[in-house]
This record gives C-alpha cells, structure tokens and sequence, in this order.
C-alpha cells in the first residue's frame, strides 16, 4: 500500500511540477509583446534550471534508485527553464541581462563541477549523499528565489508581478513531493520540498490580500522612484560644482 502511494505522489509531483513549469508561459508571453522583462525577475528562472539540472542527475538509477520519477520530470523542466532564460536574457535591459549571464556561468559551473565530482570520485552512498545535498541546498534557493517579488508585492500592495499560477503550482508541486520524500524515506526529497510547500502557501495568502490590488500601485511606486531620483540627483550637482570650484 505504502509503494502505491509512494507512487501516486509521484505521479501527481510530475504533474503538478510540469504546471508549474509551464505557468510562466503567460509571464513571457507578456515579456515578448512588450518586448521587455518590466519589473519581473530572471533570478527565478536560473534559479529552478540549477535545480532540474541537479534534481534530474540525482533522480538517475546509478545515484539514487527508485527516484527515476524525479529524473524525468526535472530533465523535461530544465528543457523548459532553458528557454525562459534565453528569452529572458533577449528582452532584459542590458544590466540585468549582464547580472543573468553571470548566474548562469555560476549555475553551469556547479552543475558541472556536482557531476564530475560525483561521477569521479564518489561510489554508492557516497555519490547519493554528495548529489542529495547539493541538490537539497539549491532546491531551497530556488524555492526561496521568489522572496525577492515577495517583497515587491509587500511593498507596493499590488501582486501584478507574482503571477497566481505559479504560486499555485508552487504550492501543488512543493506538497506533493514533500509526501512523495516522506514516504520514500528521502530527506533529500521531502527536506527542500516541505519548504517549497511552505513558501507556496505565503505567496497565496498575500495572493489572497492583495488580489484587489493588482497594479494599482503602480504608478505611485514609478513616482516614488522617480521623486527619489531626483531628490539624489540635486545635491550630487551641488557637490560637483563645489568640486569645480576648488
């Protein structure tokens, strides 16, 4: 009964993870009408890439036996975050296009650096628990990667940019793996997942807050900005004339 379970909440973990894969379709769709990434944040996207890529490798048979479920989901979603990230990088203004590039070399490199450790000098439990760890710590980044929209929508009392879907499905998928790890005795399933669950269920209650509220506050926190922005720019030409004048 046990396994059957076990592989039920694995199923509904696919299915739930390949929504919420495919939920920032709507996002994007927005991004390439307008042909700008706005307010919205790449870190998210680079972010889940790390996480399939490190979740898949330790989903496969000769690292982890018995999660071939998280091996197929996680490689079909780092196929998917692959070409978010491009897109995103095509539309992004050129400093965050910059900072974006410079996660990904990151994210590249420690994905690589895993594999070439794991494959070379780790055997048995040893290759597992190295795997299992790593991707434990960056399935938690990536989970706590929103933090930064949570923020957003705190501060400006709007959720237009923490898209509902995605918080859903963040929700949906986190729990559903976090059963799927408890009952396959995963720590490194259950561990991060739990905290996916967790994280899923703030973003729908101040869904649920500032639901009214979407864009709304939108304008102000433009003119918020730029009276900042000015305000800055007035004492910086004072202090340049005073240099001229010494």
């Amino acid at each position: 009964m046990e396994n059957t379970l076990h592989f039920v909440f694995g199923i509904f973990g696919n299915a739930f993870a390949l929504f919420l894969f495919l939920a920032p379709l709507i996002t994007f769709k927005r991004i390439v009408k307008k042909r700008s990434t706005e307010q919205f944040s790449g870190i998210p996207y680079v972010m889940t890439l790390l996480n399939c890529l490190l979740s898949c490798w330790y989903g496969l048979p000769f690292v982890s036996p018995n999660n071939l479920l998280v091996s197929t989901i996680n490689g079909t979603g780092a196929a998917i975050e692959s070409v978010y990230v491009l897109i995103f990088l095509i539309f992004a203004p050129k400093k965050e296009k910059g900072k974006i590039l410079g996660l990904l070399s990151i994210v590249l490199a420690v994905f690589a650096t895993v594999v070439f450790v794991s494959l070379f000098a780790l055997h048995g439990n040893a290759r597992k628990l190295f795997c299992g760890i790593a991707a434990t710590v960056f399935s938690i980044i990536m989970y706590g990667s929103p933090l930064t929209i949570i923020r957003l929508v705190i501060k400006t009392k709007s959720v237009e940019f923490m898209p509902f879907f995605l918080s859903l499905f963040v929700f949906l998928c986190g729990t559903s793996w976090f059963v799927f790890g408890l009952l396959g005795k995963d720590p490194f399933v259950a561990i991060p997942n739990g905290f996916g669950c967790g994280l899923g269920a703030v973003q729908l209650i101040l869904y649920a807050i500032y639901r009214d509220n979407k864009g709304q506050n939108k304008g102000s926190l433009e003119m918020e900005k730029t009276n900042s922005k000015s305000h800055q720019e007035k004492p910086s030409n004072s202090l340049h004339s005073q240099d001229e004048q010494v």
